[in-house]
C-alpha cells in the first residue's frame, strides 16, 4: 500500500441520490430527482453540503452534462448555442467562481432553455453555488435568471447525520466501524460527506489488504500513508551548497 491508494480510491467512488443522506434535505433531493425537461433548479450550500454530489448524480442518471468552474468556457457556449445537439439534463456546478466568458455561456444556455421548454427540445437545468441567487457575485441578468425556477437550500448534516450515513455505508460493506473510529473521523476529518463516504470504501480496502482489523491506529496509518513524502533536495545542490559555506 502507498500513497496512491488514496489518490486512486477517494475521487473513485460514482454520486447517486440513494447514496445521499438527506437530513434535512429531502424536499430538495425530491426536487433534484423529479426534475424533468423543461424545469431549472438552483442548489445553494457552503462547502461540503454535497450539491456538487446532487449534480453529479442527476447528470449520471439522466445522460446529462455536468461542468463546473474549471471546465473551458467554450465547452459551455457550445452547449447554448449549438442547437442541433440534443440535450436531456445540463449541470452547471460552482457558478460563482464562473469567469466572464462562462458567465455569459450561462446566460445563453438559460436563454435557450427557456425558448426551448415548451417544445420537444426541452431540457432540464440544474446549477448550484454557494449562496443564494441574489446575492452571487455575478452579472445581473443571470443572478436573476438562477432564481427562474425552482430554488432550494442545502443544510448541512448535523453529526448525527454524517455517524449514521458512515455507520449505513460501513454496514453496506460488512464493515465493523468501532465507534472511536467513528468519533475521530467525525471530529478530524473532512465534512465533505463524499469524501467521508469514499474514506469508509478506502478504510474497508486497507484493512482487508493489511489482514488487520479497522482499528484508530489502521486508520491513522492509511491517512498517513495518502500524504505525499517530503519532496528531498537533489544531491548535487546539497554539495554545492556546503560547498559555497566551506569556501565562505
Amino acid at each position: 500500500m502507498t500513497q496512491q491508494l488514496l489518490l486512486d480510491i477517494l475521487p473513485g467512488a460514482l454520486p447517486t441520490l440513494d447514496g445521499f443522506m438527506a437530513g434535512a434535505n429531502q424536499a430538495a433531493i425530491d426536487a433534484v430527482r423529479a426534475l424533468s425537461p423543461g424545469r431549472a433548479l438552483y442548489l445553494w450550500g457552503g462547502a461540503g453540503s454535497g450539491r456538487s454530489h446532487l449534480l453529479r448524480a442527476q447528470a449520471q442518471a439522466q445522460s446529462g452534462h455536468y461542468l463546473d468552474a474549471r471546465t473551458p468556457a467554450h465547452w459551455l457556449q457550445a452547449l447554448a448555442t449549438d442547437e442541433d445537439r440534443a440535450l436531456t439534463l445540463v449541470a452547471v456546478d460552482d457558478v460563482s467562481d464562473l469567469n466572464d466568458a462562462a458567465q455569459a455561456a450561462l446566460f445563453a444556455l438559460f436563454n435557450r432553455w427557456r425558448a426551448a421548454a415548451s417544445t420537444a427540445d426541452a431540457f432540464a437545468l440544474l446549477t448550484a453555488g454557494d449562496r443564494a441567487p441574489l446575492t452571487m457575485p455575478l452579472r445581473e441578468d443571470l443572478r436573476t435568471r438562477l432564481g427562474w425556477d425552482l430554488v432550494y437550500r442545502i443544510e448541512q448534516l448535523s453529526d448525527e447525520d454524517r455517524a449514521q450515513a458512515l455507520r449505513d455505508r460501513a454496514q453496506q460493506r460488512g464493515l465493523n466501524l468501532p465507534d472511536d473510529v467513528l468519533h475521530w473521523i467525525l471530529i478530524h476529518h473532512d465534512r465533505d460527506m463524499g469524501r467521508l463516504s469514499a474514506l469508509i470504501d478506502t478504510l474497508d480496502q486497507y484493512s482487508l489488504a493489511r489482514h488487520r482489523p479497522v482499528t484508530l491506529p489502521l486508520l491513522k496509518e492509511l491517512l498517513m500513508a495518502g500524504r505525499p513524502s517530503p519532496r528531498r533536495q537533489p544531491a548535487r545542490r546539497r554539495m554545492n551548497r556546503h560547498r559555497r559555506v566551506r569556501l565562505l
